[in-house]
């Protein structure tokens, strides 16, 4: 072969040739060019080696470009079986070419063969070991193996191997975000935008992360600069509009999944979060229809089944609502609270005359107490009834139902338990007794406090000042972002806290202590706490003072439910839309009044309505 270029371009021009695949081309260049320039042997030399390592790596040639390019076009596309199934095909044929490997590690994942991606991409290491492409690959597959460290690992050999190399960044703070380790990820992120600004992948992801601490202003500008870079992406405005709901901003939140729903008509979960937003300004009709909407799309969606179920029951539809009820158990958090017994579940038909039948608590200490007041109906249909609850449960629990075996709760051999016929969880009673508990449900007391403690807790509060006696608490034990604003700040208790001539006392059990002094600075009112009282763990304490309470402000749902149990008038402030249980109080009527603040009402409107009705109290007791 004869080359009429300069050595320089003629070993560029087979480096091409090699390059693309063309190796016989290649060496017939790198063959001339020795013949030709014999003083540049060292340079020749190298270009051989390259040559060499080539046909090492692939002994039998590369593939044509074009093949490659259309392997290339069909990922872009999204086609990643057919990726698969050509690559497969090609590695016969080729079985050293690690961009074949790569390109199958790659779509592997996507479609979830994670086993064959990490086989595929360890694969393209050996045959390239400073192949950065496979290394940020390899840690996208490891984690989803549950590899976590391994795939953090992984990311930052692929950063090593090319410092500017934005996606690995961004793959790595992905990593940490899931690991919780949000201020690492976000400093990744950030490296990532840095490297390239308009990559928004960093963005989106990043909105996520300072969502997750509840820096939601700072995960909505987030939101909004990938939003720039991608106007059109429904998954945005759905999580912009999350964000936007944790501020307190339903009605934005509202347009956010709007815009989301008008970009993908068929984004389930838009139509999912609007129906919750819809719930919480008391539109309940138009949040069922958003529900119903969702699960048009998606029927097995669990959590819109058990929100729409909450819906139903709060619009006074029972049946319907009861039986949507039943989808908490296809939930993440019903999944974590089920339970398997040898024995078969009561389906609400087999008759309990002969039959022993298991009640197990299922939920918290609160849905315990309420659904508590379904087991009479239970009781006088069965032989026999166990009551499995929490511990802390068990006194309060038995001397209310004395005709109900009444034990602590054990989850460590369900499997092998032969000590009754059936079960049923506490949460399918109203279900199975709708007709009897529409019909005959009293506004009477069902929970009966030890009448000692109540004696020594009226004598105490005497002790203390004079009446009217109020218990009051004020927020939940979880203040997360998302919860926050359910509860309000005890600043504006002031309506109730002003009252003149009232003994307030303390129904919190945990951090309430600062609250309790800024109280007693803010409005020279004095809450009084009793230390030797133990309001997590001693629930029958509890019940004995709130029976001997006259009034309960709160809220929270747990201590509520305990003083409606024992009778005691109470007062419940609910940031939302009323929940089912809120609904289904038991006794309600003359026993509870609930309070829900709408978006559009302060916290203190609503506490100025309570602290008349303490008033009047004060006049009428």
């Amino acid at each position: 072969m004869s080359v009429k270029l300069s050595v320089n371009q003629a070993l560029d021009k087979a480096k091409s040739h090699a390059k693309n695949g063309e190796i016989n081309e290649a060496q017939k260049f790198y063959q001339a060019i020795f013949n030709t320039y014999s003083k540049q042997a060292k340079d020749i030399q190298k270009r051989s080696a390259d040559l060499n390592f080539l046909r090492q790596n692939n002994p039998t040639q590369n593939p044509p470009k074009e093949t490659i390019n259309s392997l290339e076009n069909l990922y872009n596309n999204g086609d990643f079986y057919a990726v698969i199934e050509k690559t497969k095909a090609l590695l016969l044929q080729y079985p050293e070419t690690f961009v074949l490997w790569n390109v199958l590690g790659a779509s592997s994942t996507h479609v979830g063969m994670i086993d064959q991606a990490v086989i595929a991409l360890n694969k393209v290491l050996t045959l390239n070991p400073n192949h950065f492409e496979a290394y940020s690959n390899l840690g996208v597959a490891l984690f989803k193996q549950g590899k976590f460290d391994e795939a953090i690992d992984a990311y930052k050999k692929a950063i090593l191997l090319k410092p500017d190399y934005a996606m690995a960044y961004s793959n790595l703070g992905n990593a940490l975000k899931d690991i919780g380790k949000y201020n690492q990820a976000i400093e990744a992120y950030n490296k990532a935008l840095s490297i390239d600004p308009n990559y928004s992948d960093p963005y989106y992801n990043m909105g996520n992360a300072f969502r997750d601490q509840g820096r939601l202003k700072e995960a909505i500008d987030a939101y909004e600069n990938f939003i720039l870079l991608n106007p059109n992406l429904a998954i945005a405005y759905n999580n912009m509009g999350n964000a936007l709901k944790d501020q307190g901003k339903i009605h934005e939140a509202i347009d956010a999944y709007n815009k989301a729903i008008s970009l993908d008509p068929n984004f389930a979960l838009a139509h999912s979060n609007k129906g919750i937003d819809l719930k919480d300004i008391g539109k309940t009709e138009e949040a069922i229809k958003s529900y119903k909407k969702a699960l048009a799309i998606e029927p097995d969606y669990a959590e819109t089944h058990l929100n729409l179920s909450f819906m139903l029951l709060n619009s006074g539809k029972l049946k319907e609502g009861l039986d949507e009820y039943e989808w908490r158990w296809k939930t993440k958090k019903g999944l974590s609270r089920q339970r398997f017994f040898s024995k078969p579940l009561w389906n609400g038909e087999t008759s309990l005359k002969d039959k022993k039948i298991l009640l197990w608590s299922e939920q918290g200490i609160g849905d315990t107490i309420n659904w508590s007041s379904k087991l009479p109906y239970i009781a006088k249909k069965a032989k026999h009834c166990i009551l499995e609850c929490q511990e802390k449960l068990v006194p309060l629990l038995q001397r209310s139902f004395p005709d109900i075996e009444v034990i602590p709760e054990n989850r460590i051999l369900d499997s092998e338990r032969d000590d009754f016929d059936l079960h049923l969880p506490m949460g399918s009673l109203y279900r199975h007794f709708i007709k009897e508990i529409s019909n005959n449900d009293k506004t009477s007391p069902y929970l009966i406090a030890d009448p000692s403690r109540v004696k020594f807790w009226k004598k105490r509060l005497q002790s203390i000042g004079s009446g009217p006696y109020v218990g009051i608490s004020w927020k939940s034990s979880d203040m997360s972002s998302s919860r926050i604003q359910n509860y309000a700040p005890i600043s504006e208790w002031s309506p109730i806290l002003k009252i003149p001539n009232v003994t307030f006392i303390n129904l919190q059990y945990k951090d309430f202590i600062d609250d309790i002094n800024n109280i007693r600075k803010e409005f020279g009112v004095e809450v009084h706490n009793f230390d030797d009282l133990d309001h997590y763990n001693d629930i029958d304490d509890v019940a004995a003072l709130c029976t001997a309470l006259d009034i309960i402000v709160s809220t929270k749902i747990t201590v509520p439910l305990i003083s409606t149990g024992v009778g005691t008038p109470t007062k419940l402030a609910n940031w939302k839309q009323s929940t089912w249980n809120n609904k289904l109080l038991n006794p309600v009527g003359s026993c509870v009044d609930i309070f829900e603040r709408n978006t559009w009402e302060t916290w203190e409107s609503l506490f100025g309505l309570i602290s008349e009705e303490i008033k009047s109290f004060k006049q009428n007791g």
